[in-house]
């Protein structure tokens, strides 16, 4: 929304200094996105007059038309003669009022105007049009050619308004009201602590049967249609310059003065309004839904066929516009310059539903000023006023007569009130803002505001009235804010006019706890690991289309290929969640594969989801208050399946070629091998055996199984590992022979609660022992041998030694190790120290041959 502020001052008496950079200021104190401060007219410098031109000549010897005049431009000049000015527009005849531009200004973008030789003549100044004055298009294509009544050598610079600031407000969604001057002024008039001229508050005449005809249908699409008559416009009148610079100011293209009238009233009031030409509409003006497959031509003369969803605007003939988007062509006022103008209008104020117009708006990919209004939120009390003021500017401007029949069509229904404590604010912003503050700020955005306590009657004179609870507010939500629909939203009211810059800084508090859980704590050591093993990490987003599958070769009936679709995706073309990590990963892969990256090894790890075998609807959770474990259940069972799955891939070399070698390739062991990473990780041990999958080449496919250990020895396939199917590959556009793994993380992780290791108060006795074992036994057999014949008693064993001698004997090796023993509930003797020590080395001398050193 663009906002003058020389318009903005009508409605908001703003200190004479205020500039737009403090206006800004201000706005954004109390919650508005003022994205920029345009400063119009900065650079430019006159002297820019009124002229009246005398004579024209055309110039035919040039290969375009050049035309030398002479214009009275008064005393201006400082001379009183006539100007003397080379021109190549033609829109404009002798006698006609034009803005002149004399030697020594300055126009828009520091352009200098000079007397100059051009075209064998001497041209001292310009004819200006408006984009050279910086006023944008102002429907005329050409130069600016002003009313008669405007004097000649009168300042243009003040006559069109060419300095001024505008603030340019990004509007919320949830501040419709704002996409209007009426509601920008009342957050100005809040954040300055002043007055509000309300455009609104005008006297309108009340509704009679002697209206124009109107039938509403569907009174829930529209709950208000007001409709006035104008007769006798002067097809002729065009608007005025001050209504087509706050137009041009504000964004808006001038085109005639019915339909400037309309936009005007639109940006002052937030109120969308349609003038149809009387003479075309047939019969009753009715509002229903569109029959399917109905057509109609807009404005902007497309033909559309209609959805039965779509809330239509109608006559006798059938529909003439699309309610709250675009008006029909059949039904067009005609500008001054047709051969009979349009003399008789129908204005219409109505009120839409909001959700009916936005979706017409996407359906027929249709946005106008009029759709972002209703699809945000409109007044639908200011109506009424909107054709009001509508009726009043064409009888000012056009010379009509406003017709004493006045249509109100008006669904029942009431204002919306809540009951909130009074000091809800307060413990949504830990601010104390106390019962004062809070009625004071909801009625500043213009709430009705009544307590209950005897006290608070008091103070509003006895005006409260009863609503039980001692500290309840009722509170009445004004009708121009259709988004304040629960108490949090009225408490964002009371914190963003106090200012949120007042808020505290306060950090939330950490609940006592063990910090990460033992699941998290794996998820981060397998991702550490697959980088340590060269891995990059690559994140994508959790969407994929259905047609991948195809892609990947899955079977019909795979169980990947059942997926739960989004109501609401972010690409058509991808709406539903993965069940899988592959084509993230492999889509990567491609994409740096095609910018010149040729030997990639990436890893993620990530959720996939899974939809359950019945469905069941989400619960909305309450807001008020925690959710019950039972509502939280109910949710929980709603949501689909989902859990943790690793995936890896890779192509080209995974050791790369130099002075050490020639490198090699990545292929089908790698991927195997980057699964036995994760599982070492997981402290689980993976078997590995021949498998066949879709996306994975039969013969270089490895499966990847759990084995439960147990009274009841079970097996469970948690992945594949191994190079892509040539098939895959060309599908997916990938390089030759990439390799791929994926796994089930989850299934190798527990949840278990890791227990605190008791520590014993008794003094611990450390043994060591040497052991001889042939030199080809690895020392973790001996460890392990050692750690089983030890016992409960050893504390630790550390290897601190290897020897090898001749006296050893060839092909011999000794392994020294620190054993130490400690009991929980006594002090150990030497004895059983040694017994402990002996056990172990006679285990491992039984498993490897070894013999203890010295024996």
């Amino acid at each position: 929304m663009r906002v003058p502020l020389s318009w903005l001052r009508e409605y908001v008496d703003l200190p004479a200094g205020e500039s737009g950079r403090d206006v800004q200021e201000k706005l954004v104190g109390v919650g508005l996105e003022v994205e920029t401060v345009e400063h119009l007219g900065a650079d430019l410098k006159g002297p820019l007059v009124v002229g009246q031109v005398l004579t024209i000549e055309e110039l035919t010897e040039f290969k375009k038309p050049i035309r030398f005049c002479t214009v009275d431009v008064g005393r201006a000049n400082g001379t009183g003669e006539p100007q003397e000015i080379v021109c190549g527009a033609r829109n404009f005849a002798v006698g006609d009022k034009v803005v002149v531009v004399l030697p020594g200004a300055v126009l828009p973008g520091g352009f200098a105007i000079s007397a100059r030789k051009t075209y064998g003549k001497k041209s001292h100044g310009m004819i200006c049009s408006g984009d050279e004055l910086g006023m944008g298009d102002d429907g005329s294509g050409g130069i600016i050619v002003l009313p008669p009544e405007h004097e000649v050598g009168t300042d243009a610079i003040e006559l069109l308004e060419l300095v001024d600031e505008v603030l340019d407000i990004a509007v919320t969604p949830d501040r419709g009201y704002c996409l209007s001057m009426r509601g920008v002024a009342r957050e100005t008039a809040t954040a300055y602590g002043l007055p509000l001229r309300d455009p609104a508050l005008i006297d309108v005449p009340a509704p009679n049967a002697h209206g124009y005809q109107v039938e509403v249908a569907d009174p829930a699409g529209c709950d208000r249609f007001t409709a006035r008559t104008v007769t006798g416009l002067n097809p002729e009148a065009r608007s005025p310059i001050w209504l087509k610079r706050r137009l041009q100011k504000a964004g808006m293209r001038p085109i005639s003065l019915a339909v400037d009238i309309t936009n005007y009233v639109m940006l002052e009031l937030g109120q969308p309004l349609h003038a149809y030409d009387r003479s075309l509409v047939q019969g009753t003006i009715g509002v229903r839904r569109a029959e399917q497959g109905e057509k109609i031509t807009t404005l902007d003369g497309a033909k559309r066929v209609l959805d039965a969803a779509d809330l239509v605007i109608t006559d006798d003939r059938g529909p003439i516009g699309l309610a709250g988007v675009m008006g029909g062509a059949d039904t067009e006022i005609a500008d001054h310059e047709a051969d009979a103008g349009t003399a008789d209008v129908v204005i219409e104020a109505a009120h839409f539903d909001q959700l009916s117009i936005a979706r017409t708006a996407r359906r027929h990919k249709l946005s106008s000023e009029a759709s972002k209004r209703f699809e945000r939120g409109v007044d639908p009390q200011a109506t009424s006023a909107a054709a009001q003021r509508t009726v009043d500017l064409l009888v000012l401007l056009a010379g009509g007569t406003a017709e004493a029949g006045v249509t109100e069509v008006v669904a029942p229904g009431a204002p919306r009130t809540l009951t909130i404590p009074a000091d809800h604010p307060d413990q949504v912003a830990g601010v104390a803002y106390g019962r004062e503050t809070v009625v004071r700020r909801l009625q500043e955005v213009g709430c009705d505001v009544y307590g209950n306590s005897a006290a608070w009657n008091a103070s509003l004179g006895g005006g409260g009235r009863e609503t039980g609870g001692q500290d309840a507010l009722t509170v009445t939500v004004p009708s121009w804010r259709p988004d304040l629909t629960d108490p949090n939203d009225l408490a964002e009211e009371v914190i963003r006019l106090e200012g949120y810059e007042n808020l505290p800084s306060t950090l939330p508090k950490v609940p006592e706890g063990m910090g990460l859980t033992e699941r998290q704590r794996t998820h981060r050591r397998v991702g550490r690991a697959l980088a340590g093993a060269g891995y990059v990490e690559a994140l994508s987003y959790p969407f994929i289309g259905e047609q991948v599958f195809d892609e990947l070769h899955l079977e019909a009936d795979d169980p990947n290929r059942r997926v739960v679709k989004l109501v609401n995706p972010l690409s058509d073309e991808e709406p539903a969640l993965r069940t899988t990590l592959l084509p993230g990963l492999l889509a990567a892969l491609r994409r740096n594969d095609s910018r010149g990256s040729h030997d990639l090894a990436l890893f993620e790890t990530g959720t996939v989801f899974h939809p359950r075998q019945e469905q069941r609807t989400a619960v909305r959770l309450p807001v008020d208050r925690r959710p019950t474990e039972e509502e939280l259940a109910g949710l929980d069972e709603a949501l689909p399946y989902q859990w943790r799955n690793v995936a890896v891939v890779l192509t080209g070399a995974r050791e790369q070629a130099g002075w050490w070698g020639k490198g090699r390739p990545a292929d089908w062991a790698d991927a195997v091998e980057a699964a036995r990473v994760v599982a070492r990780e997981t402290g689980v041990e993976l078997t590995v055996r021949q498998g066949q999958y879709g996306p994975w080449h039969p013969g270089r496919c490895a499966e990847l199984v759990l084995v439960a250990e147990g009274p009841e020895k079970s097996e469970k396939v948690v992945g594949y590992a191994g190079e892509l199917h040539p098939r895959v590959i060309k599908a997916l556009g990938l390089p030759a022979r990439t390799c791929a793994m994926e796994l089930e993380l989850d299934a190798l992780v527990t949840d278990e609660v890791l227990q605190a290791p008791r520590i014993s108060t008794f003094p611990v006795a450390t043994q060591d022992v040497a052991l001889v074992v042939d030199a080809d036994v690895p020392a973790v057999e001996v460890e392990r041998a050692l750690r089983e014949g030890a016992g409960e008693l050893l504390e630790s064993l550390r290897q601190f030694d290897v020897f090898t001698g001749e006296q050893l004997g060839e092909g011999k090796k000794s392994l020294a190790y620190a054993l130490r023993f400690r009991a929980a509930d006594r002090t150990l003797t030497v004895d059983e120290a040694s017994a402990a020590r002996d056990a172990a080395a006679a285990l491992a001398g039984e498993r490897t041959g070894a013999v203890v050193r010295g024996a």
